[in-house]
């Protein structure tokens, strides 16, 4: 008794069925959960659902015309290929296009004019001590000239009081946000100074930053004056060509107030992190960022200095491509991290963390032209690739039906479950990953539908083999898999690891083509293990496989098999006995 299990064990394929149910299972668990997430459908790209291109234009940096170079260039594609990823937006192509042009192709979706707006983003980011305020118009005749101590701030800037000593001792305490002014304060985290060393307004200590904006030259003073923040051409203009270690005029995002600036005592490569959080306290967005070792000690100097002044020179103005985000007053010095909070919604906050996190592009640039890219020239060359791949399924079918003829329905039902994975995984990796079905991946698959049906005919070809050699069709099944599955295996190793290395080598679209292919090879695997060979074992038992009908594929007659090799050794047994004898 104990031979015949040990021979159905060795078989491994004594209770076929727990395969069978393993894949149900997780074809039931795939497609419940792309209905559930509500993307039963890939995610396309751009050739195929339509999108938006841009072109973008490099500008020339004021006495660095050297600064358009390939280098740079190379850097903003990069910048701007990982901010339109960070936000979700897959297969968005980003390239050089000449010595100063760069185009972005955003497929339609969710997040695309979130990425329009960042793709040219510079995000040049610097903190810059406030000289003076005033409201965002044109400055009154007769009032040019801001006042020392500040005459011309908006009543309602945001501050927090030195005088509080609970405020000025509490770490979490946090400049009061005012719907009136730009609405987003600073809070430094958290670190104090522990020797604060107050010099007073006007003291040795003071920064040349801190002047008065007497100290500005009449050019600057004429440009602040007629300044008017109002206007979103001027707004956008108010800090082109302007060096970080120069001062400026800027206005803020919401053009309510405009500011003359001293040079930059921080930028935003001193700025290691930035993460968009939610206050549970306060009930609001903010936007965290943590200093390098060398920004945190830039941040402490100029925050220290600050502390010492009066209104409005007791602030800093954080200023974001040159618009002022946010110019809290700082009334101790801080260091290593720092908020930026207020008026933020989820997806402003996320933006802006985006761009910082993601660094400044090294280059200004201006949007040259955008351009709505149509679905239709995809959509033909994706009807006729289709087209073309259900020739060459219906192709397949009728040389397995004409070959295999009963087998031919086993292999079509292989067929059948993979095509089911398959677009079950593409459907959910959609949302999960960002992958997005282009015609590049369309044609991976059908490449595919070749590779997973080559996998049966090594596996049918083992069993006839193994009929031609006079074993019925229950052991032939068995003893071919061992050596249909080294084979298969082999041969799905050498494809898997083609289109890695295709993957990896490669960009843009013919990485859709590489993932694709990698995929479909996997899957093969699965389905031929799980499907194919438990399917292959049930069919041996039945009378119309077994019996090796005519119409199975596995007719010994038509297959030329030799006489039994267990009956032949028994005759050459007996006749050998007597001789023995």
């Amino acid at each position: 008794m104990a031979a015949p299990k040990k021979g159905r064990g060795s078989a491994g394929q004594g209770r076929p069925g727990r395969a069978l149910a393993l894949i149900l299972i997780a074809m039931v668990a795939l497609t419940g959960g792309m209905f559930l997430s509500g993307h039963t459908t890939p995610r396309l790209g751009i050739d195929l659902a339509g999108g938006t291109s841009i072109t973008l234009k490099a500008k020339s940096q004021p006495g660095k015309p050297e600064a358009i170079n390939e280098t740079n260039m190379n850097t903003a594609v990069s910048i701007i290929e990982r901010r339109v990823n960070g936000l979700g937006v897959s297969e968005a192509e980003v390239q050089t296009q000449g010595a100063s042009n760069i185009i972005v192709n955003i497929p339609k979706g969710t997040n695309s004019a979130q990425a329009r707006e960042q793709v040219g983003t510079t995000a040049q980011l610097y903190f810059r001590p406030v000289l003076t305020v005033t409201g965002g118009g044109p400055t009154p005749e007769g009032s040019a000239n801001p006042s020392e101590s500040g005459s011309g701030e908006p009543s309602a800037t945001p501050s927090a009081k030195a005088s509080d000593p609970e405020t000025a001792s509490d770490p979490k305490a946090t400049p009061s946000a005012s719907a009136t002014t730009q609405g987003r304060a600073v809070t430094g985290a958290l670190k104090k100074d522990a020797t604060p060393t107050p010099s007073g307004t006007g003291g040795s200590d003071a920064p040349a930053a801190t002047e008065t904006p007497d100290a500005a030259t009449a050019a600057l003073q004429k440009k602040f004056t007629e300044l008017d923040c109002t206007d979103k051409a001027a707004r956008a203009a108010a800090g082109d060509g302007v060096k970080p270690e120069d001062p400026t005029v800027a206005c803020s995002s919401e053009g309510d107030a405009k500011y003359l600036l001293g040079p930059a005592e921080v930028s935003g490569t001193d700025v290691d992190d930035a993460k968009a959080q939610f206050d549970q306290q306060r009930g609001i967005w903010l936007v965290s960022m943590q200093f390098t070792d060398k920004g945190s000690k830039k941040f402490q100097s100029i925050t220290k200095k600050l502390s010492t002044q009066q209104s409005p020179q007791n602030q800093f103005a954080i200023s974001l491509d040159g618009e002022v985000v946010s110019a809290p007053q700082v009334n101790e010095a801080l260091s290593g991290s720092a908020e930026i909070s207020g008026s933020f919604t989820q997806q402003s906050a996320e933006d802006l963390a985006n761009v910082l996190s993601y660094g400044a592009l090294p280059l200004s640039f201006s949007e040259d032209t955008v351009t709505t890219v149509t679905a239709a020239l995809g959509g033909e060359q994706l009807e006729a690739g289709l087209i073309a791949g259900a020739i060459g399924l219906a192709l397949v079918v009728i040389y397995l039906v004409a070959y295999y003829r009963g087998l031919a329905l086993i292999a079509l039902l292989s067929l059948l479950v993979s095509g089911v994975l398959t677009y079950t995984i593409m459907a959910l990796l959609g949302p999960a990953i960002g992958f997005a079905l282009n015609l590049p991946a369309v044609c991976g698959a059908i490449v595919a539908i070749g590779i997973t049906a080559d996998s049966f005919i090594v596996y049918f070809e083992r069993i006839r083999d193994e009929i031609r050699e006079g074993r019925t069709l229950r052991p032939a099944v068995e003893r071919a898999w061992p050596r249909a599955r080294r084979t298969i295996l082999v041969s799905d190793f050498v494809s898997f690891l083609a289109a890695a290395v295709l993957f990896l080598v490669t960009v843009g679209k013919v990485q859709g083509f590489a993932f694709t292919l990698g995929l479909t090879t996997l899957l093969d695997v699965v389905v031929v293990f799980l499907f194919t060979k438990p399917v292959m074992t049930l069919m041996a038992r039945t009378s119309f496989f077994g019996g090796g009908h005519p119409w199975s594929g596995l007719d010994p007659k038509r297959l030329g098999a030799k006489p039994p090799l267990r009956r032949s050794r028994r005759v050459n047994a007996r006749t050998d006995h007597p001789k023995e004898a």
